[in-house]
């Protein structure tokens, strides 16, 4: 410790912070910038609205499944290699993205580009707390915390931006001279300390981190698929979802038995960090569910160009800087349950806002909400991770922040895969009850036809223009239809939000809780 503590970095040490920072921050708006863009993806590779959203779990779930191995794959290549290889494969990835024929290629490079970007955050952490003295830690994870909450304010008006004035395909290839540049600066500055260079890696659990992998693809599948192939009536998801189960009781009664499991599942027992992660799971539902649902509804409804939905999404990390700044002080002195309570009760509020939707919004509407979410985002985020990790001892940290995250991640893949599922099935409920008022003998509808056949008949014959009317009407139907199924969503989400109020109360109270390093 000693020896760490005294180590110091050949190269200027804020050289060596935007080496990883432009990694980092170049992973973390890939789990954004796509976000506004789905529409496009879906039109032009011929996919439906739940098909392209793979694009979004597939990323998260491949972010995931790595994070458990990431220690472990440090030791066996070393940091920096392992540093450099990462961004060489999800500058590849990228180029790959961009080049996708079809949404099955696009799916596989956005696999590739997870399982490459899983690793990055962690690693550029340990980078900068080690390159940096004591004094000057603090500033380096406000530039880290800086850098990811930015990252996601520009994520969805840069790819709007980007989607509308050139194409889809250059939100991905941008990353392409990001990550030169990245890989060049990272081989240059950033160095392995002399107490990392000794480290043997050990046995990996390749059986564990095999039945883990497997277990979350499989559950991802069941729920990207579900809707799509009528869930349980399909053979294919019977055996995925079965898979699904079998593979992740497997790799828990695994992880509990050998010696030197990939992860340690006992860290569970402590109940603080089982109470955070199940929380944390809750706002990856909320955050990523929310995030998806919203650019959709407006460039499919309200007809907003991408750029116009980036900008009504992006507040959110505004309101989020807000929040960090306050929550920063509060933290020593309040309660954090308090604090975690106030931050879900908030959120839920704002995303509740949302059930008032209508095809006559004006932006206003979504950016102000956003605001606010982003603002109770800080009052969670900051309090829960420090919730979850106050009562764990020093050496189960590491392995608890990659469980952590990868809950998380997690629960943001399976929310954007059952928010997406619900939109269609709830939009066909809401279509097939209110069919039942277009009929000849509703006065309100007979009205309606009446009077947009009288208005077409000026421009055509009364034939085409009573069925134009009639076509007419029912797109009206469908379209509020789907608005209904919209509310719908935002309405789980909001109650998801209230039931975490008083489950923030099931923490152990912790006594003058600091705020984890980069609990972003």
């Amino acid at each position: 410790m000693e020896q760490q503590e005294q180590w110091v970095p050949s190269f200027n040490p804020w050289l060596i912070a935007i080496s990883v920072m432009l990694a980092t921050v170049m992973e973390v708006l890939d789990t954004s910038v796509a976000n506004v863009a789905l529409p496009h993806i879906s039109g032009n590779l011929s996919a439906t609205t739940e098909e392209a959203t793979w694009v979004l779990t597939s990323y998260l779930i491949s972010n995931a499944i790595i994070l458990p191995a990431t220690s472990w794959i440090t030791k066996f290549v070393g940091r920096k290699r392992f540093l450099i290889i990462c961004i060489i494969l999800f500058t590849i990835a990228s180029a790959l993205c961009g080049a996708a024929p079809n949404l099955e290629t696009l799916i596989i490079a956005r696999i590739l580009q997870g399982l490459a970007g899983g690793a990055l955050q962690p690693i550029a952490q340990a980078v900068l707390l080690e390159s940096f003295p004591p004094a000057k830690r603090g500033a380096a994870m406000a530039l880290y915390g800086m850098g990811v909450v930015v990252a996601p304010i520009i994520g969805p008006t840069l790819g709007g931006w980007i989607t509308d004035n050139y194409s889809w395909r250059w939100i991905f290839y941008i990353n392409l001279p990001v990550g030169a540049i990245a890989a060049f600066m990272a081989n240059t500055f950033v160095e392995d300390p002399p107490y990392l260079q000794g480290q043997k890696p050990g046995k990996i659990d390749y059986i564990g981190f095999g039945l883990m992998a497997l277990g979350l693809a499989a559950l991802e599948l069941t729920l990207d698929l579900g809707q799509q192939r009528d869930w349980f009536e399909s053979p294919l998801i019977v055996f995925t979802a079965t898979m699904s189960a079998v593979s992740i009781i497997g790799f828990i009664i695994w992880e509990l038995y050998v010696d030197e499991p990939i992860v340690n599942l006992r860290v569970f027992l402590n109940r603080n960090f089982a109470v955070g992660c199940a929380m944390i799971a809750a706002v990856g539902v909320v955050l990523y569910g929310s995030t998806a649902l919203l650019p959709l509804f407006l460039q499919t409804l309200l007809g907003y160009p991408a750029v116009e939905s980036g900008i009504a999404v992006s507040p959110r990390g505004i309101g989020s800087i807000i929040s960090m700044v306050i929550v920063g002080r509060l933290i020593g002195w309040v309660d954090g349950r308090f604090l975690i309570a106030f931050g879900f009760f908030v959120l839920g509020a704002s995303i509740w806002s949302f059930t008032g939707l209508n095809l006559y919004i004006a932006q206003s509407n979504i950016i102000y909400p956003m605001i606010v979410s982003g603002f109770a985002m800080g009052f969670v985020f900051v309090p829960l991770t420090t919730m979850a990790m106050a009562t764990l001892s020093q050496n189960e940290i590491g392995n608890a922040s990659g469980m952590y995250n990868l809950m998380r991640n997690t629960g943001g893949s399976i929310g954007i895969a059952i928010m997406t599922t619900m939109l269609a099935r709830n939009a066909q409920v809401h279509q097939a009850v209110l069919a039942t008022h277009a009929t000849p003998y509703d006065p309100a509808y007979q009205q309606m036809v009446q009077q947009l056949t009288a208005t077409l008949s000026r421009t055509m014959d009364a034939v085409s223009a009573g069925q134009q009317a009639t076509a007419t009407v029912y797109g009206m139907l469908v379209k509020q239809a789907m608005v209904l199924s919209y509310i719908d969503n935002f309405r789980i989400l909001a109650i998801l939000c209230f039931l975490c109020v008083p489950a923030a109360f099931i923490f152990k109270k912790v006594k003058n809780a600091k705020a984890v390093e980069g609990a972003h």
